[in-house]
């Protein structure tokens, strides 16, 4: 008899045990490996010379990203109950050429760290972010921010990765309302004697109701503070957008004006737009062209131009090829490629970058 009473003891023990396993382990976040690996062969009519700035001919050469950055990272979100989230992102750029630190502030989690929480309030995330004014760019480039020939090559020639990847800095995006949504961040700055050193803050507004999209940012930074990364992210400068894109079916178009007004230098002010074809299910083509003028020097001006093709060979893998065209007059240097061809020289420079990427 006693020995039946341990047993029903045990297994109520046991049951409970189990029960409260299987809560805890349900309570707990749900935590996701992904990444992208691109590769490109990359050839340019003309190069830049890193320590001159003038032609020292044709290039050919192996190249990461190609047409996107290369990254892995870990993100995950536990929901809290009662419509609130945590969600977390850590973020590396790899380089498929070398192994480095590939696109990033040249960390090693260079792209992305952050914390956040999230409910129909909106999200609240705190730490290394991308600026609502970087992001409003990505969506008005006809090409998706490509790496190679796209808005991306003038805003890394003009401020580096300043206003892309934000150290020190808080974010609160709001809700969907009415087919509004907007968003603000702050990036601390700071250093002794001087507070505003390195501070910056970005805002964005846009308006969504399904082909119509309306998108206004801005940018404001100032250089110094105590952050120092690799690549510099506190060039200070000025940013604003205004942009709008429409859908027609499978085509979509885009146009944009952007400016960077960087503090006693220069002022560019670039005129974009194009489009993006969806020619069969796996098969994208789209193009675009940017004119850049500096104001305080007209005589400083480019034309960028480019075109490219994807086709998916799964979900996850796709082949591209792209080709585009640079023209620069006076001490314009926009280049073709953010790897391998970041600045360009005077005249017109013909380059094409074919490769492969795969997401995981």
């Amino acid at each position: 008899m006693l020995k039946k009473r341990w047993y029903a003891r045990w297994n109520v023990v046991a049951g409970s045990a189990m029960m409260l396993s299987a809560s805890l382990v349900h309570a707990q976040s749900s935590v996701t490996l992904y990444g992208i690996v691109d590769a490109g062969l990359l050839y340019t009519s003309k190069t830049a010379n890193s320590a001159t700035g003038e032609n020292s001919g044709k290039q050919f050469s192996l190249i990461d990203a190609g047409s996107i950055p290369s990254e892995f990272g870990l993100q995950g979100v536990e929901d809290l109950g009662g419509g609130l989230k945590a969600k977390f992102k850590i973020e590396s750029g790899i380089s498929m050429a070398n192994g480095g630190a590939g696109i990033s502030n040249g960390n090693f989690f260079g792209r992305q760290t952050w914390v956040s929480v999230e409910n129909n309030l909106g999200e609240l995330k705190a730490g290394l972010q991308f600026t609502p004014f970087f992001l409003a760019l990505y969506k008005l480039d006809p090409r998706g921010l490509s790496t190679f020939g796209s808005s991306s090559n003038i805003y890394s020639d003009s401020v580096v990765a300043t206003g892309v990847f934000d150290s020190n800095a808080v974010s609160y995006t709001s809700p969907v309302i009415s087919g509004f949504q907007g968003s603000v961040l702050y990036a601390l700055g700071g250093e002794a004697g001087n507070f505003s050193a390195g501070r910056n803050y970005s805002a964005d507004l846009t308006y969504d109701n399904g082909p119509l999209m309306i998108d206004a940012a801005f940018y404001d930074g100032n250089s110094g503070g105590t952050v120092q990364t690799p690549v510099p992210t506190t060039v200070e400068f000025v940013g604003r957008m205004l942009g709008a894109s429409y859908k027609f079916g499978e085509l979509t178009v885009k146009a944009s004006f952007a400016s960077y007004k960087i503090a006693a230098s220069f002022t560019n002010n670039v005129y974009g737009g194009g489009g993006s074809y969806n020619l069969t299910p796996t098969l994208n083509v789209n193009g675009g062209v940017w004119y850049t003028i500096d104001r305080n020097n007209p005589t400083n001006h480019s034309i960028l131009g480019a075109v490219g093709a994807q086709e998916f060979l799964s979900k996850s893998t796709s082949a591209y090829a792209q080709i585009g065209v640079v023209n620069n007059h006076g001490e314009m240097n926009t280049g073709l490629s953010i790897n391998g061809a970041t600045q360009g020289v005077e005249g017109t420079t013909v380059g094409a970058v074919v490769g492969i990427r795969h997401l995981f």
